[in-house]
């Protein structure tokens, strides 16, 4: 009695992508307004003046707004630039 060995399936790769990380910005009762907006504008690519008073009305009225999101290793740049900047931030979490 002969046995077949029949190759198995091969291996498939599968690309499995980096997650993307949000980086917020809470609400305080320390920072202005103003101040928030213009370090949306300095830190945060291609934010607008109107786009981070928005975001800054956000941060206000909901208690945080999500600033930005992509590659952790520019979420994290731009998360302790603005916690230099005396923001409070949340910790980066996976989008």
């Amino acid at each position: 009695m002969s046995t077949q060995v029949l190759p198995e399936k091969g291996s498939q790769i599968v690309r499995q992508h980096y997650p993307n990380y949000k980086v917020i910005v809470l609400n305080d009762d320390v920072n202005t307004f103003e101040h928030v907006a213009r370090c949306l504008v300095q830190y945060i690519p291609c934010m607008t003046p109107d786009r981070a008073w928005e975001l800054t009305n956000q941060v206000h009225y909901e208690g945080q707004a999500v600033v930005w999101v992509g590659p952790q290793e520019p979420a994290e740049l731009y998360h302790e630039q603005l916690k230099r900047a005396g923001l409070t931030m949340a910790p980066l979490e996976a989008a």
